[in-house]
């Protein structure tokens, strides 16, 4: 492939829109790699800071593909609390919405709104988990 310059689409004015036609819905499943302590905001929020390594088998163009990714991710309030509590390896499933780490980071972080702790235990379902969480 030659090598022409990247051309990069004016970036439009969207400040204020959600909803369906621009949707922010993310939902990953994977273990805990690395944790930051439990800070708190100047507001007093209390916020985690960890990694999530996701790992699974997902069908492209009919063909099996191997998903290894990490996932820098954020928690605030119940969640974080929940998170700075767990063990590193924990298994996890969490509901969040991807956004820039910061105005000066194009960089996207994972924003945590829903955990879920998977557990194995003796009562666990057909898979072998059993969901645990906020």
């Amino acid at each position: 492939m030659p090598n022409r310059p990247l051309r990069r689409l004016r970036q439009p004015d969207l400040v204020g829109v959600s909803g369906p036609e621009y949707p922010n819905r993310i939902e990953l499943g994977g273990r805990i790699v690395e944790l930051g302590a439990l800070r708190h905001t100047p507001a007093g929020l209390p916020v985690a800071e960890f990694r999530i390594l996701h790992e699974s088998v997902a069908i492209e163009a009919g063909l099996e593909r191997k998903v290894n990714a990490e996932v820098d991710a954020i928690a605030f309030n119940a969640q974080a609390r929940l998170i700075a509590s767990s063990p590193l390896d924990s298994r996890l499933r969490v509901v969040g919405f991807l956004c820039a780490k910061s105005q000066r980071s194009r960089k996207l972080v994972l924003h945590v709104s829903k955990v879920e702790f998977i557990e194995s235990s003796p009562s666990a379902n057909a898979d072998g988990q059993n969901l645990k969480g906020a």
